[in-house]
């Protein structure tokens, strides 16, 4: 079975993956995953009707929610899974047309066919069956950035937050793309529309989270060991590190974060827990050798995973939208609630984490905590003592030219502050930056979908500066990307109006030449060179160059 995806940095030769994803995705995979998107605009298209005539659409509204969350890059593996949610959406879709008015639907609102046929339609209804480039770009540009809002939605939704307008727009989005109606204008149009929603899903994530756990607070986070048994917990979502931190408590286990999660640390309400002791390792693609030392098990809150090897593969559990053949998996209960007791046992059985590093790193710059800090950095502005911020926020990743951004840290010069969020700190967090006037230069302000709190931060100094333009700050942005849910945090900031964002390390393999040349034209989009040229580039230096989109 042949394939195609380009939804991430890494899509084969700068073009896309058609024998197998880099990522491990198989063929067949990728098909069940395009035949999932399939299904879900024909249940967003119903849905939309039945909105409209005052139905019930709450079983639509998370499943569409759910199924874009589980095509996004490095999440689910597992062609069991996907089955069933394409029968399952098949199934919501049938539901809602029965209740409507008998009326002529389109044939991808009809479709439907017996499991064991569903790889022979996923074979044509992939990205390729948009023949036209232009438009087959934009569209795909909206999906992913659909994706990425998904993502955000989920984490909020577990957390009791639904933003309805959001959700509402996730169908529009996702219909939209089923019409050979709409020019590229409209479709351009859709797509800065979903920066928009993307800035909204992403302010209701923070209200979630601080309303749940409180503001993040500059915190000194622990990268050593203790030799006690141990849970690394990985991903994304802080329901279910509440979850395991309160069902480890009093049983002699110990939690490490990972990745992603290292920004629990932060949380007040997650310091209280005495066996909580810090972060252990890096970004996700360096969990292969990452979970083999660790020893304990692992649990994986959404996507980020990486194929698992066979010796540790034992000790992967997997949670909501992540999911591998063979790796045991944690459903929750009617209520919601998940069981941790079975790996709280297996951790029991294992030997202590191998130290890998000592050490503490800080964070915890999130836009409150920032704003406490206003004055301090203000004066440090007027005063020089700041020339300019950096935001290089995004994703890390496996290719080696990724190291420019360790470089491009290590030579900026000292009266420059980085603002960043998203795993693409770990090629920089723990060099010895040092700090202007007691501010750290580099402040981390959390996950992915905190890089809200960068955008709400430029917002607050361009009120403090009084400012007519935000691109009048003295903030460069130098961002690296890997999926989908840095393309949603992209058209956010673009949304906000933010321009001359410079996107690695490499430009995404879904912008056609002619979409490049509206976000190149429009927004000053641009790709990244070597670090000398585009220092002097962001620091206004003679020695310019352009850099090539």
């Amino acid at each position: 079975m042949s394939m195609f995806c380009y939804q991430c940095q890494e899509a084969a030769k700068g073009t896309g993956c058609t024998l197998a994803g880099i990522c491990g995705k198989q063929p067949e995979t990728s098909g069940l995953q395009d035949l999932l998107i399939y299904v879900s605009k024909g249940v967003s298209y119903v849905r939309n009707e039945a909105k409209n005539q005052g139905i019930d659409v709450k079983d639509a509204d998370l499943y569409v929610m759910e199924s874009l969350f589980i095509t996004i890059t490095n999440a689910n593996f597992d062609n069991a899974k996907i089955t069933k949610q394409i029968t399952h959406g098949i199934a919501i879709r049938e539901d809602l047309k029965s209740q409507l008015k008998p009326t002529e639907w389109p044939a991808f609102v009809n479709w439907k066919t017996e499991e064991n046929e569903y790889a022979g339609k996923a074979r044509v209804v992939g990205v390729l069956s948009t023949e036209n480039e232009d438009v087959r770009s934009l569209r795909e540009l909206l999906i992913y950035g659909l994706k990425g809002m998904a993502a955000y939605a989920h984490h909020a939704y577990v957390q009791g937050y639904v933003g309805e307008e959001v959700v509402d727009f996730m169908h529009k989005g996702l219909e939209a793309t089923t019409n050979d109606g709409l020019s590229g204008a409209d479709l351009t149009a859709l797509v800065l529309e979903c920066g928009k929603f993307g800035v909204n899903v992403m302010a209701l994530l923070d209200k979630a989270h601080t309303e749940s756990y409180g503001n993040p607070e500059i915190t000194e986070v622990n990268i050593g060991v203790r030799n006690n048994p141990a849970i690394l917990i990985s991903g994304h979502d802080l329901k279910d590190m509440e979850a395991l931190l309160k069902q480890t408590e009093g049983t002699g286990v110990d939690v490490y974060t990972h990745s992603e999660m290292l920004p629990a640390n932060y949380y007040p309400a997650f310091k209280k827990y005495k066996h909580f002791v810090g972060n252990y390792g890096n970004a996700w693609w360096k969990q292969d050798k990452e979970f083999a030392s660790f020893n304990g098990p692992i649990l994986m809150t959404t996507n980020c995973l990486v194929p698992p090897k066979d010796d540790y593969k034992d000790r992967v559990y997997t949670t909501g939208s992540v999911g591998f053949s063979g790796l045991k998996h944690i459903e929750p209960s009617a209520d919601g609630t998940k069981d941790y007791a079975k790996i709280v046992e297996h951790a029991k059985e294992c030997a202590s984490p191998t130290e890998i590093e000592t050490g503490t790193i800080v964070g915890g710059f999130a836009h409150n905590q920032v704003m406490q800090l206003a004055d301090k950095i203000v004066n440090a502005v007027k005063t020089g003592a700041i020339k300019k911020f950096f935001v290089m926020a995004g994703c890390d990743g496996r290719m080696k030219g990724r190291d420019y951004y360790t470089e491009f840290a290590d030579k900026l010069p000292q009266d420059t502050v980085i603002l960043t969020a998203g795993c693409a700190k770990y090629r920089y967090n723990k060099l010895q930056l040092g700090d202007i006037g007691g501010i750290p230069r580099v402040l981390d302000a959390g996950q992915c979908n905190d890089s809200y709190s960068l955008a709400v931060i430029a917002l607050k100094l361009k009120e403090v500066f009084e400012l007519n333009d935000i691109n009048e700050l003295p903030i460069a942005y130098n961002i690296a990307w890997y999926e989908q849910k840095a393309v949603i945090v992209l058209l956010a900031l673009l949304s906000l109006g933010i321009k001359n964002i410079h996107l690695g390390p490499t430009l995404p393999a879904f912008l056609s030449p002619n979409v490049a040349k509206i976000l190149i034209e429009n927004f000053g989009i641009g790709g990244t060179s070597d670090v000398d040229s585009d220092l002097a580039m962001f620091l206004g230096s003679e020695k310019t160059e352009t850099v090539e989109a």
